[in-house]
């Protein structure tokens, strides 16, 4: 994994599933059952959204669903909360998809 990942706790049984994910064209790996985004903060990218009038970068805001901060495409599905998407393995995840247009 990466540096921004907690260690497993001890005295757990078994070892996390690693499982790949592709966001924007890259292969990512994460832990399976963590949320989307925090597998790609752990991953490195800070950036997941842009807000819509001034285009600044969105990041990890509340975790909760709450914000529309985390919302990504994920498998051809707009606007998913990431924050509380469970990683499954194999999923193709975008900031945007084709056909959105940057206003």
């Amino acid at each position: 994994m990466t540096s921004r990942r907690l260690e497993p706790l001890p005295g757990r049984p078994g070892r996390p599933r690693t499982v790949t994910f592709t966001f924007d064209g890259r292969r990512m790996t994460g832990v399976a059952g963590e949320p989307i985004a925090s597998a790609l903060h752990a991953g490195g990218v800070t950036v997941l959204s842009r807000s819509f009038k001034y285009h600044r970068p969105r990041g990890l805001h509340c975790m909760a669903g709450s914000c529309p901060s985390c919302a990504m495409r994920v498998d051809g599905v707009p606007g998913v909360a990431t924050c509380e998407t469970p990683l499954r393995g194999g999923e193709t995840i975008a900031v945007r998809g084709p056909g959105d247009e940057v206003l």
